[in-house]
């Protein structure tokens, strides 16, 4: 069906100001033009139970449908990952290595070149969560991994055929020149695993940092006289902040106080997703060690939070229900923001000229149906 013209009717759509009904015309995988009544005798869909809105972005997957992209970094794995995902909304996500070896890293970036090279669906890029962490703020991330950002990091991080680059660092790790010089490349530089004060953060701001990652879990508090990478980056509204509402990293009155002070415009759902998502895994090896679920819940050996088993669809959920966030809003923080981070202009929103990347919601949230590319696929 993605070669085919055809109309979507919807009663909520979800435009940039808000919902509306109308009739989005598809062609060759992209929205062509939306209408208030069809111009053109096509092929019909009726999606006008619930809603239909763009496509989730995920900028945060280390695994799904018993596959750990760290564990297994190869095509398959990748293919597994996404599809597990794409049954609850996601068509477009970055893959995510967790600090390790130089060789993993790089393995994984070859599966992400390899994918892309294939236009494999949904994988628009990486993420390299670490290796340049702080070891008081590195949560389950193997020690023995972190280290400075050296040349070959550089290289790996300046190849242009793995799309968006996007890499978590601790700033009191990395010096300013460096991150300067990644900004410059094109990778989108995230503050995150670090222990540092404002002092630190500030300057790796100026010098290009954009994001933040899972805010308020690995990093400094606020405190009343440093503000640390939680201030800074609820003040500072350079940044956008990622967060993981999955009831389990943080207190619903802290994800209100998020979104209070970054709204829809900066703020962005992600998963932090490990293999079990689209699974009933209740446990799996990962660096070195047992990582086991109880309910919404990882944790490692150690008792740290260990990644998540979250999905978009459930994020936005947690959001509506649970936070009384705005319908739209929370979508938005699924789709249109994070597009936005990533300066993918084609992806996230419903608007002519984008691709035809959507999701049919019921009234409850749930997903109904996907396109991708205008081809549907699926829900749970």
């Amino acid at each position: 069906m993605s070669s085919a013209a055809f109309y979507l009717k919807a009663s909520q759509l979800l435009l940039a100001d808000g919902f509306s009904q109308g009739y989005l015309r598809i062609e060759q995988g992209y929205i062509t033009a939306i209408e208030t009544t069809p111009s053109r005798n096509l092929p019909m869909q009726d999606c006008s139970d619930g809603m239909l809105c763009p496509g989730f972005i995920d900028i945060q997957v280390n695994g799904g449908g018993g596959a750990l992209f760290n564990t297994t970094p190869n095509v398959e794995s990748l293919a597994t990952i996404f599809a597990a995902h794409q049954q609850y909304g996601t068509t477009s996500m970055l893959p995510t290595v967790i600090t390790d070896d130089l060789t993993v890293m790089q393995q994984a970036a070859d599966a992400v070149a390899a994918a892309r090279a294939k236009q494999m669906a949904g994988i628009i890029g990486i993420h390299f969560e670490g290796p340049h962490l702080a070891q008081a703020k590195r949560g389950c991330h193997p020690q023995h991994y972190l280290r400075p950002l050296t040349a070959a990091e550089m290289t790996l991080y300046c190849r242009q055929d793995l799309g968006v680059v996007m890499l978590t660092l601790a700033p009191e790790t990395v010096p300013v020149e460096q991150i300067a010089a990644l900004t410059a490349a094109g990778v989108i530089v995230s503050l995150g695993h670090s222990n540092a004060g404002s002092a630190q953060i500030l300057p790796a701001i100026a010098a290009g940092a954009s994001c933040v990652t899972h805010l308020y879990n690995g990093m400094s508090n606020l405190t009343s006289r440093e503000p640390g990478l939680v201030g800074t980056a609820l003040a500072d509204p350079r940044l956008y902040c990622g967060i993981i509402f999955d009831g389990e990293h943080l207190h619903p009155l802290s994800a209100q106080i998020a979104y209070q002070m970054k709204g829809e415009q900066r703020l962005i759902l992600v998963t932090d997703a490990m293999s079990p998502v689209g699974t009933a895994q209740q446990e799996f090896n990962f660096a070195g060690g047992r990582v086991t679920r109880q309910g919404m819940k990882l944790t490692n050996s150690e008792g740290s939070l260990a990644g998540s088993v979250l999905d978009m669809a459930s994020a936005v959920r947690y959001a509506v229900q649970q936070l009384a966030i705005d319908t739209a809003s929370a979508l938005r923080m699924a789709s249109s923001t994070p597009a936005q981070l990533l300066k993918l202009a084609h992806l996230g929103q419903i608007k002519v000229g984008a691709r035809a990347d959507l999701v049919w919601l019921n009234t409850a949230l749930q997903v109904k149906q996907c396109w991708l590319a205008g081809q549907s696929t699926s829900a749970a």
